[in-house]
């Protein structure tokens, strides 16, 4: 079983999911995309999160689009360089814990390198009842990352995270919180616990969580610009403060797109203008009506340089 360490070091791909017009996932329509990714030095892929709709993907769906995905990011690193050299990160969070083991459950039977679990969504609940979900995904067998994304799901507190990190299966979170103060805790586990690593989530704040001990971070935008955000994990392991303050601030500016259109509608219409993934978004979700493209084209022209 991978531990934390190799599953969040260096820059995961939140990766959109793409779709048929009807919404259902489509591994097909992903090769562009996945292709595009990997020539971009990009080897580490989470399915599924908010950037890519999970919850508003059917169960039924996650086992047949993890293992296309799979199956073409493991014949691109066959080609590239003889073996297999990817990580896939399967996020299963759903409201009830039997939904999540029937995801889990899919995902690895498709492949998955590890599971991504928030705590519920939908219900507040106790804490000890959070722990207790995180606890019935034991017997999937593969390591899970704990996801904290307070603004769809119950929130991790400092007191949640540590009961999590003695569950042996829990070997790492990504937090989305903004809350660099949790993250600094979430780091002094890591430190604690051989193997444990910590994601940061929060496009803003990727240089100051790496500042604080991060081991990688897990930004939405990297779909379309992937560039700067490898360069600024390069950066930072130079000890290049310059260059990892100038790769934070256009991937802060980036982030403006969402002024025009919020969330994964937005980013599927600058890809598809690029030929690398449909339009196509998960119902209720609408996608980009043509002045909302329009827009975003105009956003996006000063970045050209640093798009995929």
């Amino acid at each position: 079983m991978l531990t934390g360490t190799p599953l969040l070091t260096g820059l995961t791909v939140p990766l959109v999911t793409p779709m048929e017009p009807d919404g259902r996932p489509s591994a097909e329509r992903a090769a562009p995309l996945l292709d595009a990714l990997y020539a971009s030095g990009v080897r580490t892929l989470m399915l599924l999160g908010s950037n890519g709709e999970g919850p508003l993907v059917p169960a039924s769906d996650v086992g047949p689009f993890v293992a296309g995905v799979i199956r073409h990011w493991r014949e691109l690193g066959k080609a590239a360089v003889g073996h297999y050299d990817g990580i896939v990160t399967v996020n299963v969070t759903a409201a009830g814990t039997l939904d999540v083991l029937e995801r889990a459950e899919a995902a690895a039977a498709a492949g998955a390198d590890a599971l991504v679990l928030s705590p519920p969504i939908y219900f507040h609940h106790r804490g000890d009842e959070i722990v207790a979900h995180y606890a019935a995904v034991a017997g999937v067998w593969l390591p899970v990352v704990a996801y904290n994304a307070p603004r769809y799901s119950n929130p991790i507190t400092p007191g949640i995270a540590d009961a999590l990190a003695d569950l042996d299966h829990v070997v790492g979170i990504k937090d989305s919180s903004g809350d660099l103060a949790l993250l600094e805790h979430l780091v002094g586990i890591a430190d604690r616990r051989p193997g444990f690593a910590v994601g940061q989530g929060a496009e803003t704040q990727l240089a100051a969580a790496l500042d604080l001990g991060a081991h990688g971070i897990v930004p939405g935008v990297a779909n379309i610009a992937p560039g700067p955000a490898l360069a600024l994990m390069a950066a930072h392991q130079a000890g290049d403060a310059a260059e990892v303050a100038r790769l934070q601030q256009v991937l802060t500016d980036l982030t403006g797109l969402h002024k025009v259109r919020p969330g994964t509608p937005a980013i599927k219409a600058v890809l598809a203008r690029r030929g690398l993934c449909p339009p196509h978004v998960a119902p209720p979700l609408l996608a980009c009506d043509p002045g909302e493209r329009d827009a975003l084209h105009a956003f996006l022209t000063p970045f050209e340089e640093y798009l995929v």
